[in-house]
């Protein structure tokens, strides 16, 4: 059925937004700050979890290695993302955590440029294939089919954000990150180390997101050093629409966006007379982002992360 292919789609691409926008929104909801290189900390996870499926076997994986060998690429993903998203920390942001809010847009978007431009030369600018081990084949009743890779990245993604939302909730450093986000200096004054907390959360937002770069790899087989770019401004689209600073919303956010790129489209190309191609999903997501933006700019939540987790 076509409508429900269109669905499922959507949920999909939504589910990658979705794990990649909670980095944007945990580091907002604290520092007030937007990480424009988080796209870029995606590309990486991509990348590393691509090596290490080839180390281990690539496209000759099968049946019961297929399982451990994603389950490998993804710790070893998040692990890269999360350094890569440490060093970031301490030398791009920290110094200019005081600064005039412009000072760290600009640092951000710098090392952005500054990380694309690393992997394209270490790649010689070409793209490289992900091994295509998830296996094919779909399940449903009649014509209601879903594909295997779709209904895993799906539920993975769903699953990472449940975890998050229990480690936010739950945990003492969960419960330290809510306080920094309320307020720093009663914080600190509190006995909570901030440096640590906000170094945390860059490495939990950088976690989620190379796990996100390492599922669209399995989806999308091709990756690129440029490939973070689009995605994370979309991921950031996710966020805002679903009010930036609120976990909750950064979820909704993505795949209400995926849902719009895909459902939307196609039903503004029913219409007698329109006949929108693949490109327009952008455009239709960053039109979103807009009207959002004019009439509501706090987003569908509109709460930081410190006040609804």
């Amino acid at each position: 059925m076509f409508w429900f292919d269109q669905l499922i789609n959507g949920l999909t691409i939504g589910s990658v937004y979705a794990l990649i926008a909670l980095g944007y929104t945990l580091v907002y909801g604290i520092l007030q700050m937007i990480n424009f290189a988080h796209g870029e900390v995606f590309m990486l996870g991509a990348f590393a979890g691509y090596f290490v499926l080839l180390a281990v076997g690539g496209d000759d994986l099968g049946g019961a290695t297929i399982i451990p060998a994603i389950v490998l690429a993804m710790f070893v993903a998040a692990l890269a993302s999360s350094s890569a998203a440490v060093v970031i920390e301490r030398i791009a942001y920290r110094p200019l955590r005081n600064a005039p809010r412009l000072a760290p847009l600009i640092s951000a978007i710098g090392v952005s440029v500054a990380l694309q431009n690393i992997v394209l030369r270490m790649t010689g600018g070409r793209d490289r294939v992900y091994p295509r081990i998830f296996p094919g084949g779909s399940f449903g009743f009649g014509d209601f089919q879903v594909g295997y890779i779709q209904a895993f990245l799906i539920v993975a993604s769903v699953l990472m954000m449940a975890a998050l939302l229990v480690f936010i909730q739950r945990t003492r450093t969960g419960r330290a990150m809510r306080a920094v986000a309320e307020n720093r200096a009663t914080a600190s004054l509190m006995g909570i180390d901030v440096d640590r907390t906000i170094v945390t959360t860059f490495v939990v937002g950088a976690a989620l997101a190379g796990v996100a770069g390492v599922l669209q790899g399995l989806w999308i087989p091709n990756i690129r050093g440029t490939m973070g770019f689009l995605p994370g401004i979309k991921a950031f689209t996710a966020a805002v629409v679903g009010g930036i600073g609120s976990v909750p919303g950064a979820m909704v956010g993505g795949f209400f966006l995926g849902l719009t790129e895909t459902v939307g489209r196609e039903l503004l190309s029913a219409i007698p007379g329109v006949h929108l191609p693949n490109e327009w999903s952008d455009v239709i997501a960053f039109s979103l982002l807009v009207l959002v933006l004019v009439f509501r700019p706090t987003g569908i939540f509109g709460e930081r992360v410190s006040r609804r987790a």
